[in-house]
């Protein structure tokens, strides 16, 4: 096999794999349990320590967040039909075809664009397809991408495209926290293959000047790649309504539970333009009239024109194994809640996270950055000024069975000792009035 892919050793294919992180030992495993008993014992036991968001009050957020999930979305994914169809294909076809085209149908609505995926595995991936395909359309090999985006997306985003494609990050301006234009400008030339910001921002921050910013991507030849979070959308314009070419981000929001890290499904959308839709490495969805008169059926889209199933490493890029069944249960979440079920909710978590932020920055010492912008879900929390370091409140605050803001400082040390609290519609007033008592006691 090694001498068939050119390969001397099977160290060679750990080449990319920095040697730091290698293990240069073999792993230190205890002996095998012989009882299966024993082993249920051991795994319930590791369990049993686990602190979780439904047994503690949290504020934890990030890209993957407590929400509410609908009875019926775990009804309906748990079904045979789509829980155990892995890939989709004619000899376990159930309405599994029909079903990722309506939740197509319904994230195209909702993003006012015709083009929908069926998911990546999250929304970092999807985010570092969309600029893959930005690359593609303009045959450029540079992308902007704002500085403020967590530091696991930044992570995936370099490893993603740094064999043939350069990543520079664009700072915020520091008094507003908004992508700074200036810098944008400055980093703008005919090398640009697209730009990649998120509209609320990994800060929660809304940022106004969306047509602004596209005018001037477009100004320049490169494309828009705006990541979203979907739930926001009842009550903040879509990326298509401000220029965005593509738009990316993740369904965690839309009746999905938290598990572990997930569970997540990344979307990408775009205009239906063929020149879109060849570059797309993911399934497509579509409608299509079959030989009976009246009759249509649902169906892959372009499937041999651009996907690795079908042209290997031919393929515009790599595609695997899809979130697909996410997709099922964000088309339910969707169909459920309706344009004004997601309005509701938008305004629902607007105005929580507002009334956290008055009530947390009334804390002495505490302040808020950036309280004069419009956020949604989540703000920054400085505890500078109070001579505590965030992972003392966190440590003193789950004490107390709450779970605290993402630790910030070592992602982005220019904030201080600042922490990113999450508010999502699953928080009663009681909740954050908890929360402010709390942390004045703890930092007294």
């Amino acid at each position: 096999m090694l001498a068939a892919i050119g390969a001397s050793t099977i160290a060679e294919l750990y080449a990319d794999i920095p040697d730091a992180l290698r293990l240069h030992r073999p792993l230190d495993l205890p002996q095998p349990f012989t009882a299966e008993a024993d082993l249920v014992r051991h795994v319930d036991g590791i369990l049993a320590r686990n602190r979780t968001t439904a047994d503690n009050l949290s504020f934890l957020g990030a890209g993957c967040a407590r929400h509410f999930v609908p009875v019926v979305c775990d009804e309906i994914n748990s079904r045979g039909e789509f829980l155990t169809a892995y890939s989709g294909h004619a000899y376990e076809e159930h309405g599994r075809f029909q079903a990722i085209f309506e939740y197509q149908s319904m994230m195209g609505e909702l993003l006012e664009m015709d083009a929908v995926n069926v998911p990546t595995y999250d929304g970092f991936q999807a985010a570092a397809t969309g600029l893959r395909m930005a690359a593609r359309l303009t045959g450029r090999n540079r992308v902007l991408v704002s500085a403020h985006v967590p530091a696991d997306l930044r992570s995936k985003l370099v490893d993603y495209l740094e064999s043939d494609i350069e990543t520079v990050f664009i700072a915020h301006e520091a008094s507003t926290g908004l992508l700074d234009l200036e810098a944008l400008d400055r980093h703008l030339d005919e090398s640009v293959a697209g730009v990649y910001f998120e509209n609320p921002s990994y800060l929660g921050l809304i940022d106004h000047r969306g047509a602004e910013v596209a005018r001037r991507i477009h100004a320049a030849g490169a494309v828009l790649v705006v990541g979203v979070d979907p739930i926001s959308l009842g009550v903040l314009q879509p990326p298509a309504a401000y220029g965005a070419d593509i738009a990316t981000g993740d369904l965690q929001a839309l009746g999905i539970h938290m598990q572990y890290g997930g569970g997540l499904g990344g979307f990408i959308a775009s205009a239906d333009d063929r020149r879109h839709l060849v570059e797309y490495p993911s399934r497509l969805y579509g409608l299509a009239p079959t030989s009976v008169s009246g009759e249509y059926g649902f169906g892959e889209v372009m499937f041999d024109d651009r996907t690795s199933f079908a042209k290997r490493e031919n393929a515009r890029e790599w595609t695997g194994t899809a979130a697909a069944l996410w997709a099922i249960t964000a088309g339910v979440y969707l169909a459920l809640m309706g344009p004004a079920g997601m309005a509701e909710v938008g305004d629902g978590i607007m105005a929580r996270a507002r009334y956290a932020m008055d009530r947390v920055g009334a804390i002495p010492g505490v302040r808020i950055p950036f309280a004069a912008q419009h956020h949604f879900k989540e703000f920054v929390v400085d505890f500078g000024a109070t001579g505590r370091t965030v992972a003392d409140v966190n440590r003193a605050l789950l004490a107390r069975g709450i779970f605290g803001g993402r630790d910030l400082t070592g992602e982005l040390p220019e904030l201080g000792e600042t922490a990113l609290y999450c508010v999502t519609e699953m928080h009663t007033q009681a909740d954050i009035d908890r929360l402010a008592t709390d942390l004045e006691d703890v930092l007294a």
